[in-house]
């Protein structure tokens, strides 16, 4: 069953309810390029918000942003190897760099024979190759280091199976790449900017987050050590929301990157790099909207406030509209956005599901009868409840209505999350979670990777992490009954 914006249920189809949500809500949709997305003007718009925040946290975390280019020759991606067996099934190869008219069929165009590439280019899936080896001209002593550099760019990783905003063949991200001169210096910068990711998503997507570490076989290409933080979405499957990785002297060794250290000896730099995307659109539309439409932290909501009128004369409009702007102006001076929606082509109640369908985290509707009584009316979307408020406070009462609505949406997410953490000591239990209950499941498993892909080959859950400070715990794998050391947290995830 669909509602009357045209959105399956969740409980129906979770996955047809995410797609038509994303289209409805205008934030994105399906481009002429296949397994590409067009991300429209309120979907970028959200995207901007969260841009901007992070991007004020990696400056005052003492990073600067700069720009690599899209292309990386073939065989800087070859230098380090394990970088290259990770990546190559996911490489978009440019091989020519000209066109020319199909001899054989008019109106075709054929790439040109005459302008193929001495060496071909990857149209990036990543960057620490290209990276790299510019660094080995930036860095030549210790005074050079730390280099903390950010890019905020687009990437390729070419997609069988796409879904917008969660997996896409383009995708917009920000990646950091860093140099240092020791390794703890690298690990510490790791683990800083996991902390950076995890208190973004708790403080500005409203959305809680486990820590952790990736075991070997789910860690970056390239890297000693991935770090991540997992996020548990309203179906009970995982979505890996940020990563950060210890690239150790891997990728300094693949393209000669030698400092000379304050002794006068010389050394390779120690390496990290991280990231998060536009994956991100999926955690925070996954975690917290319902079958009406989006829920929206109120960080970053394009619009915070709508202002809708009721009227049924020119004459009580210009009245309304009068009362409205003065709040309209009093909210913006508080840094709040607001939109007045004045549209006379729209009845209210029209403009109240519109609104609610793009997740507006409060709504003030004021007509003549409000003027008269000095109230109006105030509706929370994350709760969908309505009350009447004195108008000469409600300006000064909105600002902490925003703050408890950021609240109220991250104990809900995280009461779910919570709730759904459950420790299991035997493959039939896991199972029966699994379909009966889903989320994270905490269970013992014997570090062999065999065993882990016959876990994802018969039930798709795969390991998402070891939570950072795991407890120790001796027992037995729950599939081959061989000791463990500690439990780990599987799950079904996107």
């Amino acid at each position: 069953m669909s509602n009357n914006k045209g959105i399956p249920a969740r409980a129906e189809n979770y996955s047809e309810w995410y797609n038509e949500l994303v289209k409805k809500a205008d934030l994105a949709e399906h481009s002429a390029v296949k397994g590409c997305m067009v991300i429209k003007p309120y979907g970028y718009a959200i995207w901007e918000k969260m841009q901007a925040q992070l991007d004020k946290i990696f400056k005052d975390t003492g990073h600067s942003n700069a720009y690599f280019p899209l292309f990386v020759p073939k065989s800087f991606l070859e230098k380090e190897e394990g970088h290259a067996e990770g990546f190559a099934k996911e490489c978009a190869v440019v091989t020519h760099y000209r066109l020319k008219a199909d001899p054989n069929e008019k109106g075709k165009l054929i790439a040109d024979p005459d302008s193929r590439l001495d060496e071909e280019l990857i149209v990036r899936p990543t960057s620490e190759a290209v990276i790299w080896n510019t660094y080995r001209n930036w860095i030549q002593s210790y005074r050079d280091l730390p280099l903390l550099i950010n890019q905020w760019a687009n990437v390729v990783r070419w997609e069988m199976r796409t879904r917008l905003f969660l997996r896409t063949t383009e995708f917009l991200w920000q990646e950091g790449h860093t140099a240092h001169a020791t390794k703890a210096e690298a690990i510490e910068e790791t683990e800083r900017m996991l902390h950076v990711y995890a208190e973004f998503a708790e403080k500005h997507l409203a959305v809680p987050v486990i820590r952790g570490i990736k075991t070997e076989n789910e860690k970056f290409a390239g890297a000693e050590t991935t770090y991540c933080i997992e996020a548990l979405m309203q179906n009970g499957w995982a979505l890996q929301a940020g990563t950060s990785h210890f690239l150790g002297q891997n990728f300094a060794k693949a393209f000669d990157v030698r400092f000379t250290t304050r002794e006068g000896t010389q050394d390779l730099v120690w390496g990290t790099s991280w990231g998060v995307s536009t994956r991100l659109m999926g955690a925070l539309i996954m975690a917290h909207s319902d079958d009406e439409g989006l829920v929206l932290p109120p960080g970053l909501a394009p619009i915070q406030v709508v202002i809708v009128p009721i009227y049924r004369s020119e004459e009580e409009l210009a009245r309304v509209t009068a009362q409205a702007l003065e709040i309209k102006a009093e909210l913006q001076k508080a840094g709040i956005s607001v939109r007045y929606d004045d549209r006379d082509t729209l009845r209210p109640g029209f403009k109240f599901a519109e609104w609610e369908l793009k997740g507006v985290p409060v709504r003030l509707a004021l007509g003549p009868k409000d003027l008269d009584n000095g109230t109006i009316e105030v509706a929370r979307r994350d709760l969908k409840t309505k009350e009447v408020l004195p108008l000469a406070t409600v300006a000064q009462h909105v600002p902490t209505l925003l703050a408890a609505i950021h609240d109220q949406i991250y104990t809900k997410a995280l009461t779910y999350r919570d709730s759904h953490i459950t420790p299991v000591n035997s493959y039939d239990e896991f199972k029966q979670v699994l379909e009966t209950k889903g989320g994270f499941i905490a269970a013992h498993w014997d570090g062999d990777f065999a065993t882990a892909d016959r876990i994802k080959d018969e039930t798709k859950a795969t390991i998402r992490c070891i939570p950072l400070g795991n407890p120790a715990e001796l027992g037995t794998c729950m599939v081959t009954g061989r000791p463990s050391q500690q439990r780990v947290l599987f799950a079904r995830a996107y």
